[in-house]
């Protein structure tokens, strides 16, 4: 697919976004992580439980890179991959964080908004650096976060300290998801780590399966994974 083509379509899907999250009892909560290695891509999908992040179920697909590099297009390069993967889970996640964006986008359709029209799930993109806006930086205290922008003044995403006086991360709703909630929810899942676990975990785990180092696992398995 040209470029172009793939900027056409994050164009006519972003229109097909909803950017409120419904009346869900969150109880299962689920982070992606894809990284690369030669010619091949690793997606992973860990399954944790909402109130205690306890990991509950771990799967991975590797599959041959079929699309480029290009800043903006990640989603048609880490996407189909996340999907294999999202294919073999047994449980089932009421929202899912990714390791990227969400409407924080220059097209307002990263990974976390693409995918999520794909999963019909409610989806927020954490990620640790900014990709698209505007936005003053937050106070130093853990938990503080101002917006971020688009150059129109059109608020898309917040810049959230989850550790006092480390970096912020960038976080923005994907599907099915508003900022307020975005942030709620990723805070809830900050454990003295400046990464939420979630996404955290899941680029541990893709490291291990890159290393050959993991095998798939699910809850009861008696196995350490980290």
């Amino acid at each position: 697919m040209k470029p172009t083509e793939a900027i056409k379509i994050q164009k006519e899907f972003r229109e097909k976004l909803t950017l409120e999250f419904p009346a869900v009892n969150v109880k299962k909560i689920a982070g992606v992580d894809v990284s690369f290695k030669d010619n091949f891509s690793f997606a992973i999908v860990v399954i944790l439980s909402f109130s205690t992040l306890e990991v509950l179920e771990v799967k991975f697909f590797k599959r041959k890179i079929d699309y480029p590099y290009i800043p903006g297009l990640l989603s048609f390069r880490e996407g189909p991959v996340f999907l294999n993967a999202w294919e073999k889970i047994k449980m089932e996640p009421d929202i899912v964080f990714f390791d990227g964006q969400g409407i924080a986008h220059p097209r307002g359709f990263g990974l976390a908004a693409h995918m999520g029209l794909f999963i019909e799930k409610p989806t927020i993109g954490v990620a640790k650096s900014k990709l698209y806006g505007v936005y003053e930086e937050p106070p130093q205290e853990s938990g503080k976060y101002t917006y971020l922008y688009t150059k129109n003044n059109q608020k898309i995403g917040a810049v959230v300290r989850t550790v006092a006086n480390q970096n912020p991360i960038f976080v923005s709703p994907g599907h099915l998801m508003d900022i307020e909630n975005a942030v709620e929810m990723t805070l809830k899942c900050v454990r003295n780590h400046r990464i939420p676990e979630p996404t955290r975990l899941a680029h541990i785990y893709s490291q291990k399966v890159k290393k050959g180092e993991l095998k798939e696992f699910e809850k009861g398995d008696q196995i350490r994974l980290i």
